[in-house]
């Protein structure tokens, strides 16, 4: 399969996974109706919203990653350079982090505010046509708005998981009954939900990442130019595995 293929496929499923995160929420919100739940759902979806604002400085504080200059990390910026020239980028902001397990990660909410944090590791241990495939795959994932699409299937699935715990407490503290019901299929709705809904969203969720991931290594082999998303992935298991 070419890239481009693999890029059409991708993004496809990609986005049928999320049409599917949200008529399982719709659908919950069908069978069990009432305002009070909705206004947790909006609690989870502006709890995202800020995430998704500020992951750049969420993701960068957690690692503890310090800007790097040009003059400090010389191959780093000239590999970056190159790479966005060919993904038509800006030059992201650039943070090392202090660790000897070669590692790095895109972030920011689009192209003007990424960063990239590569660790010391991945630039002692790693040669430089692996640290190339690692990079072309993190700047994939900027140049593919892959923040975005996360964050909205995280949104979802967090409304969803919101919407089961508020039950499961209702439950628990006798807010909920069958016998206020005139039918049972309202008992049995909120409890499928309470057991099956927080399952099915994450499973989706990671079926989201899981394809941003393949859509990242075949955007990157692009970058690279090589035709194929194997050495990208390749280096990203040189990350992985490597001590």
């Amino acid at each position: 399969m070419s890239t481009t293929q693999a890029r059409f496929t991708t993004q496809l499923r990609t986005w049928v996974l999320i049409a599917g995160l949200t008529a399982l929420l719709v659908a919950i919100g069908a069978v069990l109706g009432g305002k009070f739940i909705y206004i947790f759902v909006v609690f989870a979806v502006l709890m995202n919203v800020f995430g998704y604002w500020f992951s750049d400085k969420i993701a960068l504080a957690a690692s503890r990653a310090k800007p790097v200059s040009e003059q400090g990390a010389p191959q780093l910026y000239r590999i970056l350079r190159e790479l966005t020239a060919r993904a038509d980028l800006p030059m992201p902001r650039v943070f090392s982090i202090p660790s000897d397990q070669p590692n790095a990660f895109a972030t920011g909410r689009n192209a003007k505010h990424a960063a990239v944090a590569v660790t010391e590791g991945l630039m002692k241990y790693l040669p430089e046509d692996q640290i190339r495939g690692v990079l072309a795959h993190e700047l994939s994932h900027v140049k593919n708005h892959d923040i975005l699409v996360t964050t909205i299937a995280a949104m979802i699935a967090a409304a969803i998981s919101t919407v089961a715990n508020i039950l499961q407490f209702s439950f628990l503290f006798g807010g909920f009954s069958s016998d206020d019901d005139e039918s049972p299929l309202a008992f049995i709705g909120a409890l499928a939900t309470i057991i099956l809904a927080p399952i099915a969203a994450m499973l989706l969720q990671l079926a989201v990442s899981r394809q941003r991931e393949f859509l990242a290594d075949a955007t990157g082999a692009r970058l690279l130019g090589t035709g194929s998303p194997t050495r990208s992935r390749r280096s990203r298991k040189a990350c992985r595995w490597r001590r």
